[in-house]
């Protein structure tokens, strides 16, 4: 599969934004809905790996490649009628979201009876604050001023304030100078302004865990070694107890990054996930 050939194609959203997706694969349709500082080529392994079976579509969010702007009106809503746009055009009735990803994935599948399984890892739904948006500000403040790398170690301290919250600043800009190589440097700090944006609608969205009852759609939830504990794996765990058909995996070896930099365990439970739950005779579309 690694020479699996990815298809740009475009699709226009509600608002009439242009939405780009790279397809591949044949069988029932897939939709794939990367993270916050990912864009859809992050998500080429994983794609490849389900398009054994199936039609993978990676969807480019806004604000990343062929995709138009967040936009003034940017929020949870323009990314489900995104997914929907790409799910008109597909026929996709399958879906996969890593992370924020896995956020927009739940959120457009709710209410939604166009998708008969939701498969998400470690997805970006807050439950009493789990997952920490105190940080915004700073970033915010640090982007207007040019200093995107800045912001960025606001938001890496900011959302794992029992973790990397610990380490100073001045010792954890050496650390990541030398964890991530420069391009994904690069990317991390140029999405920055668009991971706010996102981050603001996960903590506006923190009090509605109730609204995923309304999920009809069989869902796996999935999460690895970082939210086995704490208090995102409450909030998993609570979310998993809310949606009415939820199945759980975890992956006590795998990073919050597995779907982009070690996906076969995840592949592998999804395809058999999706094996259970496709529709036989799903349309095929362009």
């Amino acid at each position: 599969m690694s020479d699996l050939h990815l298809a740009t194609q475009v699709v226009t959203s509600a608002d009439g934004t242009p939405v780009e997706y790279l397809s591949a694969g044949h069988g029932p349709h897939v939709i794939v809905v990367p993270g916050a500082l990912a864009i859809a080529s992050d998500l080429t392994a994983f794609a490849r790996l389900l398009a054994a079976r199936h039609t993978v579509h990676v969807v480019q969010r806004r604000g990343r490649g062929g995709s138009g702007p967040q936009g003034d009106r940017y929020g949870i809503a323009r990314e489900c009628e995104d997914i929907e746009a790409v799910g008109a055009r597909t026929g996709a009735r399958l879906i996969f979201g890593h992370s924020f990803g896995g956020l927009v994935a739940l959120r457009t599948a709710c209410g939604n009876p166009a998708f008969d399984a939701v498969a998400v890892y470690e997805p970006g739904v807050s439950v009493g604050g789990s997952i920490p948006v105190g940080w915004i500000d700073r970033a915010r403040r640090e982007i207007s001023e040019g200093a995107n790398f800045e912001a960025f170690i606001t938001f890496v301290r900011g959302v794992n304030p029992d973790q990397t919250g610990r380490v100073p600043r001045r010792l954890l800009r050496i650390i990541l100078r030398h964890a991530i190589s420069p391009a994904e440097m690069r990317q991390n700090t140029a999405l920055m302004p668009q991971a706010i944006s996102e981050h603001v609608e996960v903590g506006r969205f923190d009090g509605r865990l109730a609204d995923y009852r309304e999920i009809a759609a069989a869902t796996l939830i999935m999460r690895g070694k970082g939210r086995n504990t704490g208090r995102q794996a409450v909030a998993l765990t609570r979310l998993a107890g809310t949606i009415p058909r939820s199945e759980t995996a975890t992956f006590r070896t795998l990073d919050h990054f597995a779907p982009e930099k070690k996906p076969g365990e995840i592949a592998d439970a999804v395809l058999r996930f999706f094996a259970a739950h496709a529709r036989t005779g799903t349309r095929i579309g362009g």
